[in-house]
Parts: structure tokens; C-alpha cells; sequence
């Protein structure tokens, strides 16, 4: 059963979907391209089938990975990232690189061309350029359905 954190914020229901034990592990094997079923299995080693069949279930009925049959007898499927699902590759190279810096050094995120170690920043399209993590905060998107009452109402309650 997914953790239910109850607050209005991205990183909560993000990790809402994405926080349960091998969900992140499983979208981080699947960056590399389409893989069968047994071949998660082999390369999450310590994960149960029931366990990565459950975690591909959530992930399919919430757009962030498609299953393609390539056998009908017996039922067999390939597993591949959607666009929005490649778009975690960004979370997940963050959190390489957070590791790599203070939980694993014994390994880093590098780039292919030259080996040096990767960094992540902050950029703003509308400015054309790097910003610092001090100077960003979240703010609420007023919702496209919701009428000016309601979002003043929203608005006062905060």
C-alpha cells in the first residue's frame, strides 16, 4: 500500500507514486531501454516477482511504463519507459550524484565524452541561466478548473 503524506506538495505526492521500496531501482534499470520481466528480476537481485509485478502494475496504470507483448503463448512482455517515465532519469541522476557525493563514493556519475564527474544545477528558461538552489522556491499554480473564488478562498487559507 503506498505511503499517503496528506500535503498539498510536489515532493509529497511524488513520493506518493514513486517512494516504495524498488520502484526508483526498478525505473533506473528500465533507463537503459526495454526488459523483460525476468530480466528485472535477475538484475534487481533481492526483489520478490510478486513485489516487481505489483511495482510495474503501478507504474503502467500511472503512464510511466508501457508493457508490450512479444509472445501470446505463453503471455510474455517487454518493459520500456514512457516520456514521462524517461523524464524521472533526471530524479534518478540526481540522486547518483547526491550518493556518489555522501552515501557511496565508490562510484559517480560521469560524463561519456570526457569521465569527468557530472553536477546538477538549476536553469531558467525564461532568464537563460544557472540559478542557485538559495534562490528557488515552490509556488502553487492556481488550478485551470478552479473559479477566482475558489482560488481566493484557496489562497486565504494558506
Amino acid at each position: 500500500m503506498p505511503k499517503r503524506y496528506g500535503q498539498p506538495c510536489p515532493v509529497a505526492k511524488s513520493l506518493e507514486l514513486l517512494g516504495e521500496r524498488w520502484t526508483l531501482l526498478l525505473i533506473r534499470d528500465l533507463l537503459a531501454g526495454p526488459r523483460r520481466f525476468q530480466d528485472l528480476l535477475a538484475s534487481l537481485d533481492g526483489i520478490a516477482p510478486n513485489v516487481l509485478s505489483e511495482r510495474l502494475k503501478v507504474l503502467e496504470t500511472h503512464g510511466i511504463v508501457a508493457r508490450e507483448f512479444y509472445s501470446e503463448h505463453p503471455p510474455r512482455a517487454a518493459y520500456t519507459l514512457t516520456p514521462r517515465g524517461r523524464d524521472l532519469g533526471k530524479v534518478v541522476g540526481a540522486l547518483a550524484v547526491w550518493g556518489s557525493r555522501h552515501v557511496h563514493r565508490d562510484a559517480t556519475l560521469v560524463h561519456d565524452d570526457c569521465d569527468a564527474p557530472l553536477e546538477l544545477k538549476y536553469y531558467c528558461p525564461k532568464c537563460d541561466t544557472r540559478v542557485s538552489g538559495r534562490t528557488v522556491h515552490l509556488k502553487s499554480r492556481p488550478r485551470p478548473d478552479a473559479r477566482p473564488s475558489m482560488r481566493r478562498r484557496r489562497a486565504a487559507a494558506r
